[in-house]
């Protein structure tokens, strides 16, 4: 006789085929799933090709003097020019007698005293001019050196002589004991125009034989305008970049011809950098190679450019009395005394028209030309005083310097 099964047996019996379809069911969808995940799978006889790597262009060393083709007129200039722009390291050697505290407390200032020597050095860029060791530079770069270390750009050093330097133009030539160097090629600063590429080479902040590039912001400004009224230069303006160290370096115009002589002169003109004009600083160059020195034209005169706002101010704050219909010129405001110009009959009041035969409409001009003259040699001026032209003969002197 079979027995009935109990209500308890038939709950697991159910529960048992639950848990038996859900166990079927999950098998048959992970199977699915993985034979749909590996359906991209490579047979299990197929092996995969291994990956290749990238392959980089093979590159040769590079050649010693890269090629200019299908370069731009800025990297031209600077391979060629380049190799002749050098580093300047100055020291000056100084001696300081140095108190030792033990001896000042029981001698006081008749102590017995050790003497000590240290080296303050300062940087900055030159060019070559002649394969023969002559350099270029600026005469506040190697200013009271004892030492001069020159460094080219292939990192050959020797040492430095300075052969002249003269700090009314600053400009400074250093000789080193070399031949067959390479040189720049000078170019012509009277061409340029503002707008005019303009490319420098130097050493900015020890960085070595760095290029910048701008343009010709503008021509003969005064040294008065720079903010240098010591200085006898016209310098030419430009936004490219000139730092400290990059004086003394070569300023290039779009062929790559030396312009000018760059220089740091102004320490806050924030995208300003002047140059001195190439033919100036050749010119002074030469002086300096021949003589060792360079002796500069001096009249002896304050003046002024004049203009209509002048004339008024003038006329309303001093005892000169200007027509406001007078020409054109510039207004002698001072006269030093013993001078070349008040030898020669300089009076306060002055309005100078020409200065050897050129007609003069500003300050520069007059500036310009004297400094064109030759000392001790007759230089007519003429002037209008008081309303009448005169004509002056003028000697000029030697400009004094503050060492002489």
């Amino acid at each position: 006789m079979n027995a009935k099964p109990t209500n308890s047996m038939s709950r697991s019996i159910k529960q048992f085929g639950l848990y038996f379809g859900l166990l079927v069911l999950g098998g048959t969808v992970g199977l699915t799933a993985s034979q749909y995940l590996r359906q991209d799978d490579p047979p299990p006889n197929v092996r995969l090709s291994p990956i290749e790597p990238i392959q980089l262009p093979e590159s040769s060393s590079p050649p010693s003097t890269p090629p200019l083709e299908n370069t731009s007129f800025i990297a031209k200039a600077a391979q060629t020019v380049g190799p002749a722009v050098v580093r300047l390291d100055a020291a000056r050697i100084v001696s300081r007698k140095e108190q030792k505290p033990f001896y000042r407390r029981f001698f006081g200032e008749e102590s017995p005293e050790s003497e000590r020597r240290r080296v303050r050095e300062g940087s900055g860029s030159g060019f070559i001019f002649s394969s023969d060791g002559l350099i270029l530079t600026n005469a506040h770069v190697i200013q009271d050196a004892d030492e001069v270390q020159v460094t080219l750009k292939d990192g050959r050093s020797f040492e430095g002589v300075v052969v002249g330097d003269d700090s009314v133009t600053d400009v400074a030539v250093i000789k080193i004991e070399a031949q067959n160097l390479p040189t720049v090629t000078l170019g012509n600063s009277e061409h340029i125009i503002p707008g005019d590429w303009a490319i420098a080479i130097g050493n900015p902040l020890g960085l070595n034989n760095t290029v910048t590039i701008g343009i010709i912001s503008a021509i003969g400004r005064s040294s008065s305008q720079v903010g240098v009224p010591d200085k006898r230069v016209s310098f030419l303006q430009t936004d490219a970049a000139i730092n400290p160290g990059n004086s003394g370096g070569p300023l290039l115009n779009a062929q790559g011809e030396v312009i000018g002589v760059n220089t740091a002169i102004r320490a806050n003109a924030e995208g300003l950098g002047f140059a001195i004009p190439i033919e100036k600083a050749i010119r002074i160059a030469n002086q300096l190679v021949t003589t060792g020195k360079v002796d500069h034209p001096f009249l002896g005169i304050r003046m002024v450019t004049l203009s209509p706002s002048v004339r008024k101010e003038i006329n309303e704050s001093s005892s000169i009395d200007l027509a406001v219909e007078a020409e054109t010129g510039v207004l002698v405001v001072g006269v030093i005394d013993q001078s070349p110009a008040d030898q020669a009959g300089f009076r306060e009041g002055d309005i100078i028209l020409k200065v050897g035969g050129e007609k003069v409409e500003n300050s520069i001009k007059v500036q310009q030309a004297v400094e064109d003259s030759t000392i001790g040699e007759d230089l007519k001026v003429i002037i209008d005083r008081n309303r009448n032209r005169k004509t002056l003969t003028v000697r000029p002197g030697k400009f004094p310097l503050d060492d002489e």
